[in-house]
This record gives C-alpha cells, sequence and structure tokens, in this order.
C-alpha cells in the first residue's frame, strides 16, 4: 500500500520496532492523528485463537467508561410492550414485520447496531445474509438478543461496543476519538482490555496475545507492549 508525503512524514514520530508503554502509545497515537477531522483512535489485537474452531471464537461486547465519541444508531426488532420501551430508551427504529422489505428490497441499513427480543428472532433471521456479513446479526453473547431493550439501548447508546474475531484472528475495535484526553482513552483501552483477557478461550493454548496495536483512522500503527495484561 502506497502512502502520501504526509504520511510518511507523521510515521517518522513512530519507531515500529519498539513496543510503547500504555500511556506512551496513547500519547503517540494522539500526535499522529492529524487529519482534519476527529479521527477514532482504534485497537487491533491480534490472538493465538484458530477461529476455525468453535471452542476458540471470541465474541462479546463492553461498554466503555466513557463512550466512543460517536452516535450510535440503534434498530429495535420488537413488538406489544417492548416497542414503547425501545421507543422511550432512545432507539432510533423500532419495529418488526413491517421493515423486512426495507431492508431486503430497498436496502436500508442506516443503523450501527441491531437488537432483537427473543421473539423476534425468527423475524430477523430472515435478514441473515444481509446483517450478518456487516455483523449486524443480534447476538445473546453480544447483549443484542434480550428482553430488556431498556437497558441494551441505555449500554449502546453509553458506548458499548462488541468485540469478535475477525477472519485473520484479530480483533478490531474503537476505543474512542482523536479528541478525548489521554486519561479516558487510557481508562477505555484498559476496560476492552480487560474484557478481552476475560474472554480467552480455555481450548487455546500457548501465547493469547500475539500483538496489540493502536492507530487513528488515517495515522500508522503503534505497537503496545502487552506484558501487564
Amino acid at each position: 500500500m502506497k502512502h502520501g508525503k504526509r504520511y510518511k512524514e507523521i510515521a517518522k514520530q513512530v519507531n515500529r520496532i519498539a513496543q510503547y508503554e500504555v500511556k506512551d502509545a496513547i500519547s503517540l497515537v494522539k500526535k499522529t492523528a492529524v487529519a482534519k477531522f476527529d479521527e477514532t483512535i482504534e485497537a487491533h489485537i491480534r490472538t493465538g485463537c484458530d477461529g476455525r474452531h468453535a471452542e476458540q471464537q471470541i465474541r462479546g461486547a463492553v461498554v466503555l467508561p466513557n463512550g466512543t465519541g460517536r452516535v450510535t444508531r440503534v434498530l429495535v426488532f420488537a413488538k406489544g410492550d417492548k416497542i414503547g420501551e425501545a421507543e422511550a430508551a432512545g432507539a432510533d427504529f423500532v419495529g418488526g414485520d413491517e421493515l423486512i422489505p426495507k431492508i431486503q428490497n430497498e436496502g436500508w441499513l442506516d443503523f450501527d447496531v441491531v437488537v432483537a427480543t427473543p421473539d423476534m428472532m425468527g423475524v430477523v433471521g430472515r435478514l441473515g445474509k444481509i446483517l450478518g456479513p456487516k455483523g449486524l446479526m443480534p447476538n445473546p453473547k453480544a447483549g443484542t438478543v434480550t428482553m430488556d431493550v431498556t437497558k441494551a439501548v441505555n449500554d449502546i447508546k453509553a458506548g458499548k461496543i462488541e468485540y469478535r474475531l475477525d477472519k485473520t484472528n484479530i480483533i478490531h475495535v474503537p476505543v474512542g476519538k482523536a479528541s478525548f484526553d489521554e486519561e479516558k482513552l487510557e481508562e477505555n483501552f484498559n476496560t476492552l482490555m480487560e474484557a478481552i483477557m476475560k474472554a480467552r478461550p480455555s481450548a487455546v493454548k500457548g501465547q493469547f496475545l500475539r500483538s496489540v496495536t493502536l492507530s487513528s483512522t488515517m495515522g500508522p500503527g503503534i505497537k503496545v507492549n502487552t506484558t501487564r495484561f
């Protein structure tokens, strides 16, 4: 991948071989986020898992104490009293069967997270081929299949993020924005890492954390020293 002159100048600030302590990595990732917009700070966690085996899969969710810095649009599939609950909790969209053709035929995907009550999963299942590949399918492990729609929506709006392995056994998640104070980014990052470590599958042998890298949307990757974890 070719990088421009500006990126190359920024990248000179980063020692590609070094593993930085968390505080130093966060300070550096903020310095290298120089785009004209508020860049997202992401963590890229390479694991020793083999996602081809079900017992080594990782999927869960965690509420970042300082939020993500972005507005998350929530769609809730519900019926009966749960519709009012979801609306009162601040869900952006609430509905049932009538949303199926809108998503299937019109390609409507103006939402970031989908929550569903268990009795609506038969309906939502019809959207599996669309929502699944985009990582939008509700899942009990992520807390997005639940009867407590109020808590689900509140948590998501407060900064709940979902983490899962990709096909290369790496977890990619946002930990905040470049405009965040270093302390807030550090708190978010540590909360995320605690959750990831607790989610370690017992079937994984050997080294679990292969590497952890922080980067901004347009900036270079900065390796984090994982010894403390």
